[in-house]
């Protein structure tokens, strides 16, 4: 009897190109259909996964979810007995924390199949990378930079800073999120730099600043601190060329802090083919199907086979070898049942005293006040 698949994943190239090409290869080989829907990248990061659990079989994740949704038991373990030696070959090629980001008390709830964290986006057009943050402010002084502010974004790049200063985010309930003095520092950097560039970086996700960056006209050099999206680096993709490198550096520890993202493939716990949509998350999260049919798919691979791989590095402006220290030196959000609110919380809370130009400490305070309160709101 054939087996026919739902997946829901995020809409844009990156995300839902290579999984339809992947498909495709998968039904070829195995006779198993799986069509593939999307949401916006906004839905992406904020929609129930217990919604998307009853309803597709595979769904892509972000891996701040897995104490959520490891809680309301919607997903299937991926660490099926008899399969130890292919995890241990996905764990051996993770990129940086990929692969241990998406495991939750003791077991494996997705597999990474995109590796992303915030880098540095810059038109070589235009101008050079920027290795340090004083020579990023320079080209802000001159109106040349864009920062994704939409939530959770303005909390990701407060992350990033504070991890960069060598004073990274606590995960775990028995801490302050930041220490009240490096939190102020970093606050104190995003505010500087959010003074230099356009208010409408508050309505601009990644995709929204990688757009404005590549058309014809767009005089803008850089963006210091913002999710890759390889697509951009791909010739012809959009009018303009955008290279990816390692962040401007503000602290004494290289280009290392900046918060992980990425996505990973899950399996509904509430699907009728648990097993067929078990060995599709396998295959597809493989080294060499991450390094073929997924990287020349359109896809930003999760697996270290890609990132070292010369062809798949040719056609994207050697994106991945560009970027690889960031990634490898990248911190892992909390992940605790009751963060995803307060992640919401906390970057509005960093917006409004953005705008508000407000006191850095009563920032900084309120968020490690939001940041206990997550721990008892679950």
């Amino acid at each position: 009897m054939s087996v026919t698949l739902k997946g829901m994943t995020w809409s844009h190239p990156r995300g839902y190109d290579p999984m339809v090409a992947c498909s495709r290869l998968w039904q070829e080989k195995t006779g198993v259909t799986i069509h593939w829907e999307k949401r916006s990248l906004q839905d992406f990061e904020t929609y129930p996964v217990e919604e998307l659990a009853r309803a597709y079989d595979l769904i892509v994740i972000d891996h701040p979810h897995v104490g959520q949704i490891t809680n309301e038991g919607c997903l299937a373990s991926l660490d099926v007995p008899g399969r130890e030696a292919e995890r241990q070959a996905l764990a051996a090629g993770s990129v940086g924390q990929s692969y241990p980001s998406y495991a939750w008390n003791g077991r494996q709830w997705a597999f990474p199949i995109d590796a992303a964290t915030q880098v540095q986006a810059w038109r070589p057009d235009l101008g050079d990378r920027v290795s340090s943050w004083s020579d990023m402010l320079d080209l802000a002084r001159k109106g040349r930079v864009l920062l994704p502010l939409r939530p959770p974004h303005s909390l990701m790049s407060f992350y990033t800073l504070c991890g960069n200063l060598g004073h990274p985010c606590a995960v775990g309930g028995h801490a302050d999120l930041i220490d009240r003095d490096g939190g102020v520092v970093a606050f104190e950097m995003l505010s500087e730099l959010v003074s230099l560039i356009d208010p409408a970086c508050f309505e601009m996700d990644p995709i929204a600043v990688l757009e404005a960056m590549s058309a014809p006209e767009a005089t803008v050099v850089c963006a210091p601190l913002i999710y890759g999206y390889v697509s951009y680096s791909i010739a012809g993709f959009r009018p303009s060329l955008i290279r990816f490198g390692d962040i401007p550096v503000s602290g004494q520890h290289g280009p290392s802090g900046s918060a992980l993202g990425g996505t990973g493939i899950a399996v509904s716990a509430f699907s009728a083919s648990i097993e067929a949509a078990t060995n599709f998350a396998y295959w597809v999260a493989s080294g060499e199907v991450q390094r073929q049919a997924y990287a020349f798919g359109g896809g930003q691979p999760g697996h270290g086979d890609a990132w070292d791989d010369g062809a798949v590095n040719a056609v994207t402006s050697d994106f991945y070898r560009a970027t690889r220290v960031t990634l490898e030196t990248a911190w892992v959000r909390p992940r605790h049942d009751g963060y995803m609110p307060f992640q919401q919380a906390a970057s509005d809370r960093i917006n409004s005293g953005l705008l508000r130009r407000e006191k850095a400490r009563q920032v900084v305070d309120d968020l490690n006040r939001l940041f206990a309160e997550s721990f008892t709101a679950a």
